[in-house]
């Protein structure tokens, strides 16, 4: 799969926008790498798919890759993208987004797509910090976390994104980090493939901002974090009941999925409804 790497290049990626913006050590041109293996994987057409993104180091992506793309206000990348959906169903819809953008001004937006089970596949690169803006606390901040706007520590209890996913009713949830690049483009993979709201969180590091701040600067060192702090479903399905209600490591994998209806599905039969009842009625 990864030795393709010209070729998905040459196929996916305008020439003009090299060199990327990206601080060395970040996660997101990883990103957009695994996202672009897992739509040539499956044979989209790239023709017929938008992606849309909001404000932030994340919501760049859409700019670099040869295709239709919405680059919209901070936040309102999912209320765009369930236009797009909505106006031309055929359509694939792919978010790029952050935590800040989605989980912070785009909340509301975020929670209810997932809600209605609008079909759009959401990949959000959570960084634990305003990346771009200058460092600041995020709504996925750990306790404790110094940033610009904590530098005595963050205080509040930040959201675990793939529990507000499945909570919200979303049917596909996943997550994964840089460290696993075969299985984060699995998921997207799957993700794309789910008929709804599927949503892909990927944890990648941010040396310039939550890193510098943390004593994590070094990329290397940003990165092994995320091995140290993580352990994967299986590994965790693997221990014993004691030690497995002991865990504090961050759980990834795919977390979630269930069939359930679109939201699409249950427009079309209401119009379907109406029409027959205004037929009658004549």
């Amino acid at each position: 799969m990864f030795n393709q790497a010209k070729r998905i290049r040459e196929k996916y990626i305008r020439d003009e926008m090299w060199p990327s913006i990206f601080c060395t050590g970040c996660g997101v041109g990883n990103v957009l790498n695994y996202t672009l293996r897992a739509i040539d994987s499956i044979g989209l057409d790239i023709d017929r798919t938008v992606f849309c993104s909001g404000i932030g180091c994340s919501s760049r992506l859409p700019g670099y890759i040869d295709a239709d793309g919405l680059h919209t206000t901070h936040g309102r990348a999912i209320a765009f993208a369930t236009g797009v959906k909505v106006y031309n169903p055929e359509l694939s819809v792919i978010v790029f987004t952050g935590d800040g953008d989605m989980a912070g001004i785009g909340g509301n937006h975020f929670i209810h797509a997932a809600r209605r089970n609008v079909d759009m596949t959401i990949i959000c690169i959570n960084n634990n910090n305003y990346g771009m803006t200058g460092g600041q606390v995020s709504p996925t901040t750990p306790v404790g976390d110094l940033s610009t706007t904590t530098p005595h520590g963050n205080i509040e209890q930040p959201f675990d994104l793939c529990r507000l996913a499945i909570g919200a009713g979303a049917p596909f949830v996943a997550r994964w980090t840089m460290g696993f690049p075969y299985e984060t483009v699995a998921a997207i993979e799957s993700a794309i493939r789910t008929k709804g709201f599927a949503f892909v969180e990927i944890l990648a590091p941010c040396p310039t901002g939550a890193g510098k701040a943390n004593d994590l600067a070094d990329a290397p060192a940003n990165w092994d974090w995320y091995k140290k702090n993580t352990i994967t479903r299986m590994d965790l399905a693997a221990m014993d009941p004691e030690e497995r209600a002991l865990n504090q490591k961050i759980i990834v994998g795919t977390l979630w999925q269930e069939d359930k209806p679109e939201y699409l599905e249950g427009w079309r039969d209401l119009v379907r409804r109406l029409q027959n009842e205004g037929e009658q009625d004549v």
